[in-house]
């Protein structure tokens, strides 16, 4: 036969509360004394009495318990502000960031001529320079690239006329047909000479007319 489930809640004959609480006391601390031999835990029990009556049990020492009880609960306290704190640096940086991406895109509408009103004089007179600087930056740039192109194309032109040369030594010609040959060579580098010395003469016009425009430009803004 089964035994019957006894409902738990609270014994109203404070004589059988007082016999059940000291019989279930025995049974708990048994219990935790077993569990702390079979699994070399360290145990601690306080239980107060309805009467206010104090009921302890330490498997070691109670006060290295109770004390490291204290030290885990401080350090558990501390890992669970420690997210929060994290979170406050994380969006310190993004606001941060925000503010310089702010500032990096007005200069650059103020480098483009847009939202100029607020502008001081001073301000104006600074942006004025740092354009005309990088003005000069790019036309030297793109001199160094038209000579350098220029320079690639007298090499080639030199290196053509080198492998006309070797063509005429190597084939059998005679005296009207060689003559023609080096017609025909001294045409190919004349007309590379020419489309190099073209070239620069355009580099040098274009070099002259934009740094006039650079001038145009600041004498209006001043």
């Amino acid at each position: 036969m089964a035994r019957e489930r006894r409902e738990i809640r609270r014994i109203e004959s404070a004589a059988a509360r007082q016999v059940t609480f000291s019989k279930r006391r025995r049974g708990l601390f048994k219990k935790a004394e077993e569990l702390g031999v079979l699994c070399d835990a360290d145990v601690a029990l306080v239980v107060f009495s309805s009467t206010g009556k104090l009921s302890q049990f330490a498997s070691s020492s109670m006060d290295e318990i109770i004390d490291k009880y204290s030290t885990h609960s401080k350090n558990l306290g501390k890992s669970q502000e420690k997210p929060a704190l994290d979170l406050n640096v994380e969006h310190s940086k993004y606001n941060s960031l925000n503010e310089q991406l702010a500032e990096a895109s007005l200069h650059l509408r103020h480098m483009r001529g847009e939202e100029l009103r607020g502008l001081s004089v001073g301000e104006l007179q600074q942006m004025e320079k740092d354009l005309e600087t990088g003005l000069q930056r790019v036309l030297s740039t793109k001199d160094q690239q038209f000579m350098q192109q220029i320079s690639d194309l007298q090499q080639k032109g030199r290196e053509l006329a080198e492998e006309n040369t070797l063509l005429r030594n190597q084939m059998p010609q005679g005296p009207t047909a060689g003559m023609m040959g080096v017609a025909e060579t001294e045409n190919v580098v004349t007309e590379d000479v020419l489309s190099s010395e073209s070239v620069t003469t355009a580099v040098h016009s274009g070099s002259s007319q934009d740094n006039d425009d650079g001038s145009d430009i600041s004498l209006k803004l001043g």
